[in-house]
């Protein structure tokens, strides 16, 4: 498996969010919330495109694989 070595900052990823929010209060642990959820989707988009690929027989995942994946996720 690979892991991330880095993650984005935490002030960067809170900046993102009132850019796209200003509107919104942000509790103290809400960027982190935010950050895990996207793990989690790309984890389970990868593993769909995986199941893709193994369906069609091929052992790479291919851009056509990913895209299927994200219209089932």
């Amino acid at each position: 498996r690979v892991r991330m070595k880095r993650t984005a900052p935490r002030s960067t990823l809170r900046k993102i969010i009132k850019k796209h929010k200003p509107e919104l209060r942000l509790a103290t642990n809400t960027d982190l919330l935010v950050h895990l959820n996207f793990l989690l989707f790309l984890h389970r988009l990868a593993e769909e495109a995986r199941t893709n690929a193994f369906e069609n027989k091929s052992k790479i995942i291919k851009p056509e694989h990913v895209i299927a994946a994200a219209k089932v996720i």
